[in-house]
């Protein structure tokens, strides 16, 4: 080796193992001290390596530097190192730079003493290099390991739709709970909002205006018939049975009004119940009024005597009865498989609170009657159509039938395709689009009639040319 080589390791002044032998050697002076009982003499003791090793665990004492020497119960020193940067100054010669401390009897959070300003790193740089290729992935992400790349080269990954992941680096995300939802930034899970059609939003509020507003002019159409019940438009047209129409109109819109606001388990089976029940009582009065003006025709051929059975007591009983097969229908329904609160919190970010049916087959059993009624209303008036064109009470009903079908049969792929609480909103459109359908056709021509054109309103223009006994009642 060339003496002329001079760096750290030919340079025996800086080596640390020196000062370790020098506590060693004190270390086993102060114990064969104590073991010799040494004052001013020495008194002979028989010495052994155990004697000399126990010993050597009490030793306790400290150093001209001030460095105090002792051992754990492990036979251990305390711990207590430099820590040293290797800094090249000139070519083949590299400095051993003391450029912290870790003393293990210090107290707590200062056995560490780092000096970070004095550090140099590779390439004589003073930052603190990068150890890995990619940084770290902060909460709401995921590490992906980029293919072909060692494992420290990595992509972050936002969490997918639905987890989250609140740690740094995190390999995979977790999902939340049914009920709960990512935060933006998907570090957090949230509690779900409940939905549903409330009075407040636009959609609830326009809805329940229109379902008030047609309850009102209802209403207004009842207080002319009432007034005029004695002129012969109203008596033509069977009182009785026009203000019973007028009142299951009524119920008809004013049953919107169930489907709107916050869902309870009530809620939702009289909702669907009386939607059901009110909609056949008033397709019931259609079907009655049409069989009327049926019949009325028929008695006036001669010989016939049709209107004896189907006077005023034979209508109030099929009214009566078609009724009561929905309210049947109902029972069944309500007893098997009733509407129930239903929670989704599977498919949107928010808990949607809707009625479900229970069973699928009462509600289209309801519907179904529905439709049944409305068919053979439909059949009955056109059959009427060749009336006498100044009785046109069948020509108005078979309009508001073709209403009446159009919008549900509309209503049924809208309803099925529509989520959450669109379709209650759809259901609610079909109730008033129907009702408001059978009181613009029905009466609004009648009442037209009463408050502009009075002089029509005589028995004399109602009856013609051909000689037609009013059903009055």
């Amino acid at each position: 080796m060339s003496t002329g080589v001079q760096n750290s390791f030919t340079d025996m002044s800086l080596m640390p193992i020196f000062n370790n032998v020098y506590k060693g050697v004190y270390a086993v002076a102060h114990a064969l001290h104590d073991i010799l009982n040494c004052g001013k003499t020495c008194r002979m003791v028989k010495l052994d390596p155990i004697t000399i090793l126990q010993q050597l665990r009490k030793t306790r004492f400290k150093t001209k530097e001030g460095d105090e020497v002792y051992f754990n119960v492990n036979g251990d020193p305390p711990a207590k190192y430099e820590i040293v940067n290797w800094q090249p100054r000139k070519k083949y010669i590299v400095d051993l730079v003391k450029v912290g401390l870790y003393d293990t009897t210090l107290p707590a959070g200062k056995q560490l003493n780092w000096q970070n300003k004095s550090l140099i790193w590779a390439q004589n740089v003073h930052e603190v290099p990068v150890s890995v290729c990619s940084e770290k992935c902060p909460p709401g992400t995921r590490k992906v390991l980029q293919k072909g790349k060692p494992v420290c080269c990595y992509d972050c990954v936002r969490c997918a739709e639905g987890k989250i992941s609140n740690n740094t680096d995190s390999i995979n995300c977790l999902r939340c709970h049914p009920e709960c939802w990512p935060n933006k930034k998907r570090d957090a899970c949230i509690k779900k909002e409940a939905v549903f059609l409330s009075y407040e939003e636009i959609m609830g509020a326009l809805l329940t205006a229109a379902s008030l507003f047609r309850t009102g002019m209802t209403a207004f159409v009842a207080f002319i018939f009432f007034k005029y019940r004695k002129t012969p438009i109203v008596r033509a047209n069977n009182s009785e049975l026009s203000f019973l129409l007028l009142l299951s109109l009524t119920l008809c819109f004013l049953c919107s009004l169930t489907f709107i606001g916050r869902p309870s388990e009530w809620s939702c089976m009289l909702r669907h119940t009386a939607f059901g029940i009110t909609f056949v009582l008033c397709i019931s009065c259609v079907l009655g009024k049409t069989m009327v003006v049926l019949m009325t025709f028929r008695s006036t051929l001669p010989g016939s005597n049709v209107m004896k059975w189907y006077g005023p007591a034979q209508q109030r009983l099929s009214v009566l009865g078609f009724t009561l097969i929905q309210v049947i229908i109902c029972i069944l329904w309500l007893t098997i498989s009733p509407p129930f609160l239903s929670k989704n919190v599977t498919e949107f970010k928010d808990i949607i609170l809707e009625g479900a049916l229970g069973s699928a087959v009462g509600f289209w059993a309801v519907l179904g009657y529905i439709g049944l009624l409305a068919i053979l209303c439909f059949i009955f008036a056109f059959l009427a159509r060749n009336l006498p064109d100044n009785f046109n009470e069948a020509k108005l009903i078979t309009f508001s039938m073709l209403i009446f079908c159009a919008v549900w049969l509309t209503f049924i792929p809208a309803y099925v395709s529509s989520p959450g609480k669109f379709s209650v909103a759809v259901e609610i459109f079909a109730i008033l689009a129907s009702s408001f359908g059978l009181l613009i056709c029905i009466f609004i021509p009648k009442c037209y009639v009463i408050l502009l054109k009075p002089e029509k309103n005589t028995k004399k223009n109602m009856m013609g040319k051909v000689d037609i006994r009013l059903s009055e009642n």
